[in-house]
């Protein structure tokens, strides 16, 4: 019973993130659509959060959505090996080094600069929550330019109604929740919601589409 319940909860847990989006906002992109970058390096995002595993737990999630915007992303562990190579092994160093070295080196049109101020999960009286909240800034390498920034959050308690209202349903809910936050990375699903509002195109203040993609220059 106990098996099913989690089980249940875990459920219930994945589709509460599916709702949500990046809240709208002015964007110029001018810029943006001057330099139309082709190739994207990823830096390690830098983690303000408390959590030491939301760096790498959102920067293995970031591929996807760029792809799927239609950008060719430097692969995330050729770039790892490559600045550790050159004795540059935080994010917060990583985030100093001058932008044309890192185009000299890299060969790629643009960066992305990612920071996590949430990462993980608050636990309260009767209930938990897990948030992943996220900024990012794409920058041209050649130039320096800012090309686009945003930012996204993403919940595990989006759409959750805390077990029916009840007292004693919000207990349990709370209790399960903290038997399996506690034993797995809760964070790390959330983080791939996060990264696919924060990074996918087409969306109101999103990122543009990038040349792989059969909707680019409709944007």
């Amino acid at each position: 019973m106990i098996v099913r319940s989690l089980k249940l909860m875990a459920g219930l847990l994945a589709l509460a993130v599916l709702g949500g989006c990046v809240s709208p906002k002015t964007v110029d992109y001018s810029a943006y659509k001057q330099s139309r970058p082709k190739t994207i390096l990823v830096l390690p995002p830098l983690n303000n959060s408390p959590d030491v595993k939301a760096s790498y737990s959102l920067l293995s999630q970031v591929t996807y959505p760029l792809a799927e915007a239609g950008y060719y992303v430097l692969p995330i562990t050729l770039v790892d090996e490559t600045f550790r190579q050159n004795g540059l092994t935080t994010p917060a160093d990583i985030h100093q080094a001058p932008a044309n070295k890192l185009q000299e080196i890299f060969g790629a049109d643009a960066a992305l600069y990612i920071t996590v101020t949430d990462y993980g999960t608050r636990y309260m009286i009767i209930s938990s929550e897990t948030v992943v909240t996220a900024s990012a800034k794409l920058v041209d390498l050649k130039s320096g330019t800012t090309l686009w920034t945003g930012s996204a959050r993403a919940s595990s308690e989006e759409g959750g109604n805390n077990g029916g209202g009840n007292l004693i349903g919000m207990l349990i809910t709370a209790a399960v929740k903290q038997v399996i936050n506690s034993s797995t990375d809760a964070g790390h699903p959330i983080a791939g919601v996060t990264s696919a509002r924060l990074l996918s195109a087409g969306q109101p203040a999103g990122l543009l589409y990038g040349p792989r993609s059969p909707k680019y220059g409709t944007d």
